[in-house]
């Protein structure tokens, strides 16, 4: 048995103390009695693991090497070097490129990874190769993968039969891209079609959603009525959302309505879509995010995601979700210091809603003992200082520690 002292636990402001036992949460409160080993946190914050429940690990690190540069920054040139450089795509590369990825991910604090994975392959590659890493870390990282149609569920022949089999062999996520379809008409059939298959093999669904700079993109609200009207939308996630960023505020409240009473979630990408959006802007320039604020406010889930590591759509990533949710906070606004205290929700729970994995996830009693250390005192200071995790611990076993970085300024400041 391990009890963890002097904890400042996230959103739990009266336990100090933690009881591991068996690889599970014990017991948290105060004065929790004796242990076989006492680790003392020095007050340092302590954190459910971070989770990213927007990925791609079949893409990471594709964009690598010369040559490979998507020129004019934008979504629809990713998908063209991507669909050519998928053409020599082998299991072992997939293997090679997630293995990177999972290790980026969490080395960083992370121990939940929904990713998405190309289904447009008569060979199903990606997907074959994930499930398999799937089941052999599910001792160190929990992973969820979607049936993704990159290159659009009518777009792409056979892509519908492709999905079936995909989420036959074992895809949690039934996904789709409704705005890379050729038609508007297109598009509503796919998201029609997706609803109806996620219900059928009992799936959750997670689409691309109107990832573009067009105020009249509308799938989103397709989406939500087709959830609606089958009372899905808890396990519904609309991605990215960029267009919804961009509607007039008389649409944008009777959507906001209709979403609080279907309680979809969405996930927005901080980074990667700053980077893709706006690119056909003067200025004032996009920055494509979604309405973050107003559907916290509004009682929607909203989780924070990394999305791309190094690959076509995305130069730049390293698993970072403290990089993730400062960037986020800032582009949203979402930065009072009631706000601030309340953030790392989207790096954490709300991500953990989306991946309907509560049963394994949180600081409680009876709970599998999966947590984080990080190197501040509370969540403002950890924010504002970017804190680095310290430790990351899965079933009560360390993932990794560190040692906490020294100041190596020797000047004594007080004296001068």
């Amino acid at each position: 048995m391990k009890k963890y002292i002097h904890a400042s636990i996230y959103g739990d402001s009266e336990s100090k103390e933690i009881l591991v036992e068996n690889g599970r949460f014990k017991a948290i409160g105060n004065d929790l009695g004796n242990a076989d080993e006492v680790i003392d946190l020095e007050g340092r914050l302590v954190l459910p693991p971070y989770v990213d429940p927007h990925l791609h690990l079949d893409y990471i690190f594709s964009g690598l090497g010369e040559g490979n540069a998507n020129v004019s920054g934008t979504l629809f040139e990713g998908i063209q070097r991507w669909s050519e450089n998928k053409k020599s795509l082998t299991e072992e590369i997939v293997r090679e490129r997630a293995l990177k990825g999972i290790q980026k991910e969490l080395s960083h604090g992370v121990q939940f990874i929904r990713t998405h994975v190309d289904i447009t392959d008569p060979n199903l590659t990606g997907m074959k190769a994930l499930i398999k890493l799937r089941d052999e870390l599910k001792d160190i990282v929990t992973l969820q993968l979607v049936a993704f149609p990159q290159e659009g569920f009518f777009r792409y022949k056979g892509a519908e039969q492709l999905m079936e089999q995909a989420l036959e062999m074992g895809a949690d996520v039934a996904g789709g891209i409704p705005h890379f379809e050729i038609s508007y008409e297109q598009g509503v059939e796919s998201l029609k079609r997706i609803v109806d298959m996620a219900i059928r093999h009992m799936v959750m669904i997670d689409i691309h959603c109107d990832e573009n700079d067009d105020p009249n993109s509308r799938f989103l609200e397709v989406l939500n009525a087709l959830v609606m009207e089958e009372d899905y939308g808890p396990y519904t996630t609309a991605s990215h959302t960029c267009s919804f960023g961009s509607v007039e505020n008389s649409y944008a409240n009777k959507m906001l309505g209709l979403f609080k009473e279907s309680s979809i979630n969405f996930i927005s990408c901080p980074t990667e879509n700053a980077h893709l959006q706006g690119r056909g802007d003067t200025y004032p320039k996009r920055r494509g995010l979604t309405r973050v604020k107003e559907l916290l406010n509004n009682d929607n889930n909203v989780a924070f995601a990394q999305d791309s590591i190094a690959d076509y759509w995305y130069p730049l990533g390293n698993g970072n979700m403290m990089n993730i949710l400062d960037n986020g906070i800032h582009l949203a606004h979402y930065t009072h210091i009631d706000e601030i205290n309340k953030a790392f929700d989207l790096i954490t729970y709300n991500g953990a809603n989306i991946m309907r994995v509560n049963d394994a996830y949180g600081i409680e009693a009876g709970k599998p003992a999966n947590f984080i250390v990080l190197d501040a005192q509370d969540a403002y200071e950890a924010i504002r200082e970017r804190a680095e995790v310290l430790a990351s611990i899965r079933n009560g076993e360390y993932l990794f520690r560190r040692e906490p970085r020294k100041n190596e300024i020797e000047v004594d400041f007080l004296k001068l």
